[in-house]
C-alpha cells in the first residue's frame, strides 16, 4: 500500500515564494491605483476646464501668436479688414433694385417718396424696382447686397471661396446682418436660413461651401433657423461665370430638391437665400422656385457682392 503524503509535505518551498509574491504584489499594485485615483481625477477636471475656457483663450492668445492681416491690403489688422480698407471700400451709398440688387441710376426710382421712410419690405420692393424685375419678374422677392462685385472687393469673394480664408464668411455675415436690420423691421426678418448648396462633385473638390460659412453665422445675427442640407443640387452644372445670361437660366433649370424630412419648415415660412456673390441672379431664382413650390411664403437672398448685370 502506497503512503498518502501529508499536505504540508506536498507544498513545495517555490510554490509557497510564489503564492506569496503574488499576494504582495497585488496589495502594492491595489496601493499604486488607489494612490494615482485623486490624481486621475485632478487631470479629468483640469482637461473639462480648459475645454470649457479654451475658446475665449484662442480668442486672445492666437492674435499674439499669429498677428491677423488685412485682407485687402496686408496690414496688420485686429478684424478681417483694416480701418482704412473698411472705410475706402465698403461705405459707398448706391441705389439698388430692391428685388435684384442691381445698381440703378436714380430715374428707376418708380414709387411715392412718401414712402422713403418706411423700413417693411412690401414697401421696400416698391420703391426701386429695375425695369427686368418689373417687366419679368423673378421668383425670388427681394435681394440684399452689400456692395458691387469689382476690384478690390473682389478678392474677398476669391479668398473665401477658393484660399479658405474661413474668417471672411463672419465678416459677410456680419455685415448682411446688419444690412437686414437697416432695411427690415421685425416682420421682415427671414424666419429660416439655407445657404446656395453645392453640388457633392464641388464640395468634395473645395471641401467646403462658403454659401454656409456665411449663412450660419448670419441666422445667428437675425435669430433665425439655419438648415446647411434643406436645399440639395442633384445636377453638377458647369460654373456659372463662365456662362452666358441665357446659359446660366438652362445650367440650373431643375438642379435643387429639398430634403423630404425638412420640407415641413419651408411652408409658411420667409427663407433667407444666401450665397457669396450674384451674377445673373439665375440660380438664386431657380433655388426660389423650388421653394416657392415647397410653401415659402417669402424668399430673400442674402448676397455679399452683386455683379452689374449683362
Amino acid at each position: 500500500m502506497t503512503p498518502v503524503a501529508a499536505p504540508d509535505a506536498a507544498r513545495s518551498p517555490a510554490r509557497e515564494r510564489a503564492r506569496i509574491t503574488a499576494r504582495i504584489t497585488a496589495q502594492i499594485t491595489a496601493r499604486k491605483t488607489a494612490s494615482r485615483a485623486p490624481a486621475v481625477a485632478r487631470c479629468a477636471r483640469a482637461c473639462r476646464q480648459a475645454r470649457a475656457h479654451w475658446p475665449r483663450l484662442t480668442h486672445f492668445v492666437l492674435p499674439l501668436v499669429f498677428p491677423n492681416r488685412c485682407s485687402l491690403c496686408g496690414n496688420l489688422s485686429r478684424a478681417s479688414l483694416c480701418v482704412s480698407c473698411d472705410a475706402a471700400y465698403w461705405n459707398e451709398p448706391r441705389l439698388r433694385c430692391t428685388v435684384c440688387a442691381v445698381p440703378l441710376s436714380r430715374a428707376f426710382r418708380t414709387a411715392d417718396q412718401s414712402h422713403a421712410k418706411s423700413h417693411t419690405a412690401s414697401h421696400a420692393a416698391a420703391r426701386y424696382r429695375c425695369s427686368a424685375c418689373t417687366q419679368s419678374p423673378p421668383a425670388f422677392d427681394a435681394t440684399l447686397a452689400l456692395a458691387d462685385y469689382r476690384a478690390p472687393l473682389d478678392l474677398l469673394a476669391l479668398g473665401l471661396k477658393f484660399r479658405a480664408r474661413l474668417a471672411l464668411g463672419e465678416e459677410f455675415a456680419r455685415r448682411l446682418a446688419r444690412l437686414a436690420h437697416d432695411s427690415f423691421d421685425a416682420q421682415g426678418m427671414p424666419d429660416l436660413v439655407v445657404p446656395v448648396p453645392l453640388s457633392r462633385e464641388r464640395m468634395i473638390e473645395r471641401g467646403y461651401n462658403q454659401a454656409w460659412l456665411i449663412a450660419r453665422p448670419l441666422a445667428q445675427h437675425l435669430n433665425a433657423r439655419a438648415e446647411a442640407t434643406l436645399v440639395r443640387r442633384v445636377l453638377h452644372t458647369a460654373p456659372q461665370s463662365k456662362l452666358d445670361r441665357d446659359t446660366r437660366r438652362r445650367n440650373v433649370g431643375r438642379a435643387f430638391v429639398l430634403d423630404p424630412a425638412l420640407e415641413c419648415a419651408v411652408q409658411g415660412a420667409h427663407v433667407g437665400v444666401v450665397d457669396d456673390v450674384m451674377t445673373s441672379g439665375a440660380t438664386l431664382d431657380a433655388l426660389a422656385h423650388t421653394l416657392k413650390a415647397a410653401g415659402a411664403r417669402r424668399v430673400t437672398n442674402f448676397v455679399a457682392l452683386r455683379t452689374p448685370k449683362d
